[in-house]
C-alpha cells in the first residue's frame, strides 16, 4: 500500500462552486470577496470557485452566471491571504482556453472533471495545467455508476495523464458507506498518487461516507459551508471539521470561524434551507446528478408532472452530466405518456 495515507487531509471548499447550484449561479462579487476573505481567515486549505458546471459552464443549457467567472476568480485570488484558488472544469464544458484564462488570473488547482467512464478526455486538460504549473487532478463523476475495476482503470488513465490526485466523486449521493470503501481502498492500493473524495448528502451519509474515506486512506476531501451545493449539499465543512478535531485530526482551521462564517455570510445567502428534501432525497436514490434537481423542478411545472417520476426515469436511463438537455425530452415523454393513459 502506497505511504499517501501518511500525508496530512488537504480540505477543498467548494460553496463558491457547487453552491453556485443552489442560487442559480448568481453570485455577486462582493458575494465572492465576503466568503473567500472568511474562508481564508479560518485557515482553509483551498476555494473552489467558478460555475456550478465548471469553466465556461454560463450557458444556456447550464444556466447563465450573473457575473463572469472569471471576475470571480480573480476576486478570490485578491482576498485570499494563504488558502490556494481552485478551478473546476470538465472537458466539452470548459477548454484549454477558459483553463489558462484562470491560471492567469492566479489559479492554483484545477480539477479537471469527467464521467467516470470517460477519463480518457481529460489528458489534454490534465497536461495543459501540469504545464502550466498547477495542481492538476482528477475528477471522476458518478463514481456509483462504474463498477470498482472500471473505477480503477479510469484512475490509472488519469495518474497516466500527469493527475496529483483522483477523486472518486458521489456526484449523486448514492453511494454507501461499504461502497465508498471498496472504491477508496481499491484506489489506494493500485496508484502512486493521492486519492480524493467528493461527497453529496442526498441520503444524509457525506459526513459518514468522507470519514470511511480518509479511514481508507483518501487525503484530498472535499466540504461545503452549512452543506451549500447541489441537491441536499456536500459534506458540511463546519461539522467535518469539529467531527475531525474530535477524532484528534487537527486541519489547522478554526472551527469557531467556519461556524460563524456558516451562520452569519453563508445562511443569508441561501434561498432556502439545505435539507434533504423530497427531490434530493429522491435523486440519491435514484442515482442521478445533484444538479439535475433545479432542471427537473422546472420541467415538473411546465409538462404538470412530479418531478420524483422525472428523476427516477432519469435515473433508470443512466443519464449523466452533460446531458440536461434530456431532462426535457423526458418529461415530455412522460407527459405524453401520462395523457395517454388517461385518455384511455
Amino acid at each position: 500500500m502506497n505511504g499517501n495515507k501518511d500525508l496530512p487531509i488537504k480540505i477543498t471548499e467548494v460553496c463558491l462552486r457547487d453552491g453556485s447550484h443552489v442560487v442559480a449561479h448568481q453570485y455577486t462579487e462582493e458575494q465572492v470577496r465576503s466568503v473567500t476573505r472568511a474562508l481564508d481567515n479560518a485557515g482553509m486549505h483551498y476555494i473552489e470557485v467558478s460555475h456550478g458546471d465548471g469553466l465556461g459552464g454560463s450557458t444556456l443549457q447550464y444556466g447563465r452566471s450573473l457575473v463572469n467567472e472569471m471576475k470571480l476568480i480573480q476576486a478570490a485570488v485578491e482576498e485570499s491571504k494563504q488558502a490556494k484558488i481552485a478551478v473546476l472544469l470538465i472537458p466539452g464544458i470548459g477548454t484549454v482556453h477558459e483553463l489558462k484564462q484562470a491560471h492567469g488570473l492566479g489559479a492554483g488547482l484545477v480539477r479537471v472533471a469527467t464521467h467516470v467512464t470517460e477519463a480518457d478526455v481529460s489528458a489534454q486538460h490534465i497536461a495543459m495545467a501540469r504545464e502550466l504549473g498547477m495542481e492538476s487532478l482528477g475528477f471522476l463523476m458518478m463514481a456509483h455508476m462504474a463498477p470498482v475495476e472500471k473505477l480503477v482503470e479510469q484512475a490509472k488513465l488519469m495518474e497516466s495523464y500527469g493527475a496529483q490526485a483522483v477523486y472518486v466523486t458521489d456526484s449523486a449521493g448514492a453511494l454507501l458507506p461499504h461502497q465508498v470503501r471498496e472504491r477508496i481502498r481499491a484506489l489506494r492500493e493500485s496508484l502512486d498518487i493521492e486519492i480524493g473524495f467528493h461527497a453529496h448528502n442526498n441520503l444524509s451519509l457525506a459526513v459518514a461516507n468522507t470519514l470511511v474515506a480518509i479511514e481508507e486512506g483518501a487525503t484530498r476531501i472535499d466540504g461545503s459551508v452549512r452543506c451549500l451545493g447541489a441537491g441536499a449539499g456536500n459534506t458540511q465543512t463546519e461539522v467535518l471539521v469539529a467531527v475531525l478535531n474530535k477524532m484528534g485530526i487537527d486541519l489547522g482551521i478554526d472551527i469557531y470561524k467556519m461556524m460563524d462564517l456558516a451562520e452569519d455570510i453563508i445562511k443569508p445567502l441561501i434561498p432556502g434551507s439545505q435539507e434533504i428534501s423530497k427531490g434530493s432525497l429522491v435523486m440519491g436514490y435514484a442515482g442521478v446528478y445533484s444538479s439535475f434537481l433545479l432542471h427537473a423542478e422546472r420541467a415538473s411545472k411546465r409538462f404538470n408532472l412530479d418531478p420524483r417520476d422525472i428523476l427516477l426515469e432519469l435515473g433508470k436511463r443512466k443519464v449523466v452530466g452533460g446531458q440536461e438537455d434530456m431532462i426535457l425530452d423526458v418529461a415530455a415523454e412522460l407527459a405524453n405518456k401520462k395523457k395517454v393513459e388517461v385518455q384511455s
